[in-house]
């Protein structure tokens, strides 16, 4: 059965990358930097992510407790982990590219009720790491990818892991040549004049012994870089080779950690043992990240930007993760445009609270208003809106921000007050905001998971506005301007524009910039430049878009908007 089932393209390499000792220790971007590291010196990369939850998708988690819901252009819901793959690969991936432990076993009963097993006892073990296997194989085989690198979520020693170290187990006895598996382990450091604590890593890689795995690389996150002693005691106690210990201290710029692996040799380190030689010379891979990375050294002016939203509190904590794709999205823009971001967070409860709170959006040169679902903190995001509106600062909204944008609009320009959008208030006399058609008998069947409009749709841009003279720059041909620009973007919504209103709220003077293809449906919101520099929302998610080396154009033309207000 086994032999049957092991069928792949000749030379395909597998990694795999655990954590141990603890959750959030960095995989996802250690993942995304090897891949990294391995295109510069040639190989086709792509990456996937096992995420341990029963979830069949990310789309039902909430984003205080698992962090961001990243979307793909097919529309797939997943772990922000997935937005670290694209933003350093500079690639679109797939529903092939992401799985969870609902999504495996959901695929092996589908196929147990089409008799695929021809009425065989359909096991736990070999059958689910069997289905694993199979679907990294799809990935690969749809990218076309020299190496695979997968993430395994959660952490060593963790119950629901043990089936995905099943399948790396019998595909590294398979071929041992061909697959690495790296653990991504921190070390504590208990302050001045103590040394790092490799005791939790020695625990963590009996763990993986148990699970009948030893790692090829250790990859040893901590405070600080790690020194030859350390090295040399991990390698003693986990039967490793102390150049296969790979120091992974902190760094406040996650694009310099492929830079920081390299430090250690780690691309040319993985090929050696896949019995790989380089295809290019590294220098010449990586000089265009280099470059990016020397110009965000070189910047000095800082570039001050709040975010009102509410997913980032819990307890006396702040959660960042909810609304990492628009933090980095920011960093692109404004590292492109030579400024360093100061990323405050502003938690939209507090202008409900008091209004005279609102004051503090004077100190920042842009305010973004993120997408988020519910009624919690949707006034204190109106009065932002309002006053951003008022004071002439610069304010983007991002799909619920647009659509609050609109009830602030609506109310306070139109005249048509108590307008709302129905998600919050189904009896508003004036549904500015109202939910998709198609929505309504989902939501009635509870049919919420994965049926919002999701990933990629078409937008047609107004030549004459803000968004045109954005995108125009990256579309356009500059002696050829077409009166539309069509592009795709990223969705995730269930509610929009209402219809009924976009001929008043036109006639008040706010402008539809970008539509869906036949004009129904509003895809970006501004108002003209002569009225307010930069008011502008939209229904997609420009962020899911944005990337190191190419930053989203309505990111960089609002930190162009914010810099002209910082001057």
């Amino acid at each position: 059965m086994l032999n049957n089932f092991f069928l792949k393209k000749k030379n395909v390499k597998y990694i795999f990358v655990c954590g141990g000792v603890m959750s959030g220790v960095g995989k996802g971007i250690a993942t995304s930097s090897i891949a990294r590291i391995l295109a510069w010196h040639g190989y086709q990369t792509t990456c996937i992510k096992i995420d341990p939850y029963v979830n069949v998708d990310a789309g039902t988690m909430n984003p205080v407790e698992h962090g961001e819901v990243f979307v793909l252009k097919d529309g797939t819901e997943c772990d922000q982990d997935m937005g670290h793959y694209e933003r350093f690969l500079n690639k679109e991936l797939t529903k092939e590219n992401y799985m969870t432990t609902g999504s495996v076993y959901l695929s092996l009963i589908q196929k147990e009720r089409s008799l695929y097993f021809d009425g065989k006892c359909v096991e736990v073990v070999p059958h689910v790491p069997l289905e694993v296997i199979d679907k990294i194989n799809k990935a690969q085989k749809l990218s076309k990818a020299d190496i695979v690198i997968t993430e395994i979520g959660g952490t060593i020693g963790e119950y629901q892991n043990l089936l995905f170290l099943e399948a790396v187990r019998i595909l590294k006895l398979k071929y041992p040549q061909d697959v690495l598996l790296i653990m991504v382990s921190y070390l504590p450091y208990q302050g001045e004049g103590m040394e790092l604590k490799t005791k939790p890593t020695q625990y963590a890689i009996r763990s993986l012994n148990s699970a009948g795995l030893q790692p090829d690389f250790i990859l040893a996150r901590a405070i600080i870089p790690l020194d030859d002693n350390r090295k040399q005691k991990i390698a003693f106690n986990c039967n490793l080779n102390p150049d296969d210990v790979i120091s992974a201290p902190d760094e406040n710029n996650i694009y310099k950690i492929p830079l920081n692996f390299e430090k250690d040799k780690l691309g040319i380190k993985i090929l050696s043992k896949l019995k790989l030689r380089p295809k290019r010379s590294l220098a010449n891979g990586r000089s265009l990240w280099i470059k990016r990375l020397e110009q965000i050294r070189r910047a000095t002016k800082e570039i001050k930007i709040g975010i009102v939203g509410k997913y980032f509190k819990t307890g006396d904590f702040v959660l960042s993760d909810s609304y990492i794709s628009v933090i980095e999205a920011i960093k692109h823009a404004s590292w492109f445009l030579g400024y360093l971001p100061k990323i405050d967070w502003l938690n939209a409860d507090e202008f409900e609270i008091n209004s005279s709170n609102l004051s503090i959006l004077k100190n920042y040169h842009g305010i973004i208003i993120p997408g988020g679902f519910g009624s919690r903190g949707v006034e204190g995001k109106i009065m932002a809106i309002k006053y951003c509106r008022q004071n002439k600062i610069p304010c983007f909204g991002l799909c619920y921000g647009l659509q609050l944008m609109i009830v602030e609009f609506a109310r306070n320009i139109c005249g048509l007050k108590g307008a709302h959008t129905t998600e919050v208030n189904p009896k508003t006399k004036y549904p500015v905001v109202d939910i998709l058609e198609e929505q309504k008998k989902l939501l009635k069947e509870k049919l919420y998971g994965g049926t919002m409009r999701l990933g990629d749709w078409e937008c047609q841009i107004k030549k004459g506005t803000i968004a045109y003279e954005a995108y125009k720059k990256i579309y356009v041909n500059q002696r050829k301007q077409p009166a539309f620009i069509s592009v795709l973007e990223r969705h995730r919504h269930r509610y929009e524009i209402n219809p009924k209103y976009h001929k008043i709220l036109q006639k008040y003077g706010f402008v539809f910039s970008g539509t869906s293809q036949k004009g129904i449906l509003v895809e970006i919101g501004e108002l003209p430049q002569k009225i307010h520099p930069f008011f502008l929302g939209t229904q997609f998610h420009p962020e899911f878009k944005s990337r190191f080396l190419h930053p989203h154009p309505l990111f960089v033309e609002f930190i162009r908007a914010s810099s002209l207000n910082a001057a």
